[in-house]
C-alpha cells in the first residue's frame, strides 16, 4: 500500500518541526527533514558556506528528495542525508530510512516544488507572526547552533526574510490546512488528525 506523505511548511521558527515532531508519535510517521537535503559544501572553507543562501530554493537538493519520496512511496529503504549546522555541510554518514506507512516532511519549503508537491496527499502551512518566528530562531540559534546574536540577526535581515516573502510565505496558497504556530500545539494537532481521519471516512 502506498504511504501517506504529510507536508508541513511555514517561515522559520513558525513552530513547524515541533508540530511534525508532536504529530509523529499519533500517527506512528517518520519525519523527513527538508535542512537534511541541503547540498554539501564540504568543497568550500567553513566561513564561504557560512555566507551561502540557505533559504533560497537552489540550497536544496530537490532531485534527490523526490527521488528518495518516490522510492519509499514504491516500499523501498533509503540512505537519508544527515546535515551538520555547525559545519554548513552534509556528514560522511547516511540515515537509513525503512518504508513506513506515513511520512511528514517538514521545512520551510515544503510546498515549494511542484515535483515534491504532487506526492504529498495532506499539506499543511503553520502560519505564524514574523516578530514571533525571529524571536524563536534567536533563540534557538544561540542555543542549539552555536551562533551569536549579530549574526543571527544579519542572516534574517539578509536572506531569511526576503526568501520568506519571495518562496515561504507564497506557498501557503497549496496549503490543505493552515494552522496556528501560536495556539496550543495539541490544537493544531487535533486539526490534522480530524482532516485524516475525515479523508479515511470518505473512502472507507
Amino acid at each position: 500500500m502506498k504511504p501517506l506523505i504529510i507536508g508541513v511548511a511555514g517561515l522559520s521558527g513558525s513552530g513547524k518541526t515541533a508540530l511534525a515532531s508532536k504529530l509523529a508519535p499519533h500517527l506512528h510517521a517518520e519525519v523527513l527533514t527538508l535542512d537534511a537535503y541541503y547540498h554539501p559544501q564540504s568543497h568550500l572553507p567553513l566561513e564561504a558556506r557560512a555566507r551561502l543562501n540557505y533559504d533560497h530554493p537552489d540550497a536544496l537538493d530537490w532531485p534527490l528528495l523526490s527521488a528518495h519520496l518516490a522510492a519509499l512511496t514504491r516500499g523501498e529503504p533509503i540512505e537519508g542525508p544527515v546535515y551538520l549546522f555547525d559545519q554548513h555541510t552534509r556528514a560522511e554518514h547516511t540515515r537509513r530510512i525503512a518504508p513506513q506507512p506515513i511520512f511528514i516532511v517538514e521545512g520551510i519549503l515544503a510546498l515549494h516544488h511542484p515535483d515534491v508537491r504532487q506526492l504529498l496527499d495532506l499539506s499543511v502551512f503553520v502560519t505564524t507572526r514574523d516578530e514571533e518566528c525571529l524571536r524563536r530562531r534567536l533563540e534557538r540559534d544561540i542555543a542549539e547552533r552555536g551562533r551569536t546574536r549579530e549574526s543571527v540577526l544579519e542572516q534574517y535581515a539578509s536572506t531569511v526574510w526576503p526568501m520568506a516573502l519571495q518562496y515561504v510565505l507564497p506557498s501557503r496558497e497549496f496549503a490543505t490546512l493552515v494552522v496556528s504556530g501560536e495556539e496550543p500545539l495539541d490544537e493544531s494537532v487535533a486539526a490534522v488528525l480530524r482532516i485524516l481521519k475525515t479523508r479515511r471516512a470518505a473512502t472507507a
